[in-house]
């Protein structure tokens, strides 16, 4: 869980550059166009259906699919860890022989990638088992300790079904392993995407604002201030970004002039986008307007990169623009609708730990938002406080 948090961060949008020293022929406005609208429509799916799966995934009650939940304290650190993983990326890649660095990575994608694409397809499989399929359940424990002091390490309930998807997905992790051909790359990226959108849950939205502001700063630094992100974007040979080619008319399937786009270009706007939509659940209006209005924003932040990028023919920092249109959008929604204070007490958390206060009923409690979110916070303190002592209300 820790690499796939780091990892997706590496890359931005950018158009692909010669190969071993070789001049290709300029793409034609087609070819272009066909590709950033490619990348912008492979970038939306994931964030419209992992927010929507995110809500299912924070009621669940699967232990194999509970959200990884984003603190304020893990936002503040990320952009530091993220900084130190691709300037030792960089380092590596410059010190030892990328070859061998890119065959170690590559085989931890492919485990990543198989069991991500798993459980991406599994829904969507799943409507076409026949009623008779014979399925079995199973689970995967392992435990330390013993007594009293047991521990779980790894608790994963899964099914023949999930078997039967595990099996199609390693199809696409061989094919990419000896091939790295750009369509396998997509479909790992696509469920990577997916899974971090589903997944990894911001508690409340100022820490969104944190960790957004964060790696603002972060982006437009290692992408403007240095080539080191261009660098790793370039040599890491993994599926930790989109690609496109712009020669897809002229080549066909065998087509190298590629258009990327980072997944943590995906992946970091998207969870605060999902996080809106389970602020717009909580509010019980039987509306999505933040929802609506972040996807929306998010569409104008990357079109505005990609036009920014055609411009002036250099790699851009997508959260540059991204980042304002994700947050002030919404935030400029809330100031007309007067929901501010509401958006900001807003606990996500609240939906995923059954011992955490729910913060999801500001429309139909009286007195002020600011006075409920005082006494709610004061239940939060003495929950935490008292969960140590009282295990079985979990």
């Amino acid at each position: 869980m820790d690499s796939a948090l780091s990892d997706p961060h590496n890359g931005s949008a950018e158009s692909g550059g010669p190969a071993n020293g070789t001049t290709r022929p300029p793409s034609t406005p087609e070819g272009i166009a066909l590709a950033y609208g490619s990348l912008l429509l492979m970038a939306l799916l994931p964030i419209f259906f992992g927010a929507l799966r995110s809500v299912r995934c924070a009621r669940g009650k699967n232990a194999s699919d509970m959200p990884e939940t984003i603190t304020s304290r893990d936002a503040a650190r990320f952009p530091i860890i993220a900084s130190c993983t691709l300037l030792g990326l960089y380092l590596f890649f410059k010190i030892f022989s990328q070859e061998y660095i890119n065959l170690l990575l590559s085989m931890y994608f492919f485990v990543l990638g198989i069991l991500a694409l798993s459980h991406t397809i599994s829904p969507f499989m799943n409507k076409f088992f026949p009623a008779s399929f014979p399925n079995r359940q199973f689970q995967l424990l392992f435990t330390q300790g013993s007594g009293e002091n047991k521990e779980e390490i790894v608790n994963y309930e899964f099914d023949t079904k999930d078997l039967v998807c595990l099996g199609l997905s390693s199809i696409v992790g061989v094919w990419y392993l000896l091939r790295k051909h750009w369509i396998a790359n997509n479909l790992f990226g696509l469920a990577f995407s997916l899974n971090g959108v589903e997944l990894l849950h911001l508690n409340n939205v100022s820490t969104g604002c944190i960790l957004l502001g964060g790696l603002f700063i972060y982006d437009v630094f290692w992408v403007f201030g240095t080539n080191v992100m261009v660098t790793v974007a370039k040599s890491f040979e993994a599926p930790i970004k989109l690609v496109f080619p712009q020669d897809l008319l002229e080549k066909g399937l065998e087509a190298d002039n590629f258009a990327m786009l980072g997944l943590g270009d995906i992946v970091i706007p998207g969870i605060f986008i999902a996080l809106l939509l389970r602020f717009d659940i909580s509010l019980k209006k039987n509306t999505h307007t933040y929802f609506y209005t972040s996807f929306a924003a998010y569409i104008f932040g990357l079109g505005l990169t990609i036009f920014i990028m055609h411009i002036f023919k250099h790699a851009q920092p997508a959260l540059l623009y991204l980042v304002p249109a994700c947050i002030g959008f919404p935030v400029l929604v809330a100031l007309a609708k007067g929901e501010v204070t509401e958006m900001f007490s807003y606990e996500s958390s609240a939906e995923i730990l059954p011992h955490t206060p729910r913060l999801t009923h500001f429309p139909t409690v009286s007195g002020s938002p600011a006075s409920l979110a005082d006494s709610m916070q004061q239940k939060l303190a003495g929950s935490r406080r008292r969960r140590p002592q009282n295990p079985s209300a979990m």
